[in-house]
């Protein structure tokens, strides 16, 4: 599987091209399909290997940081599965309330209650955050 498609790579680059101060929506979600760890990532540096986002390994204690693309890439377990894109995933907040819903879960979660609490706590205006879920029109 192609982890980072063209557009993502662009969006990538440009967000790691930007202020570092800014906090970005994750452009992509990886995962292990045979493991708990799981990626959201929001940059990419120009080197084109070195990615910036949440990351956690399953471990209990996701945290911000960084990680090659190339050694996600050769990563292979078993039966050769190696690390695959959420093809569903779509980010509706910045990376600082996923990283404050993965702090009070103990994991990265979409849980919508988790996230709009972590913004809460974060003090990001009701405002500047996407429609609650349950409230989007069907």
């Amino acid at each position: 599987m192609i982890l980072i498609t063209g557009d993502m790579r662009a969006r990538l680059l440009a967000n790691g091209a930007a202020d570092t101060e800014t906090d970005h929506v994750p452009v992509v979600k990886l995962f292990n399909p045979v493991g708990a760890a799981t990626w959201l990532l929001t940059e990419l540096d120009a080197d084109h290997d070195t990615l910036f986002g949440l990351c956690d390994l399953g471990f209990g204690f996701p945290e911000l940081g960084s990680v090659s693309l190339a050694e996600l890439q050769a990563v292979k377990g078993p039966l050769g599965l190696g690390i695959e894109r959420d093809l569903s995933f779509k980010a509706r907040f910045p990376l600082s309330v996923y990283a404050e819903a993965a702090r009070l879960a103990g994991h990265i979660t979409e849980a919508e209650r988790l996230l709009r609490q972590a913004a809460a706590t974060l003090k990001i205006p009701t405002s500047e955050l996407p429609p609650d879920e349950a409230e989007r029109p069907r």
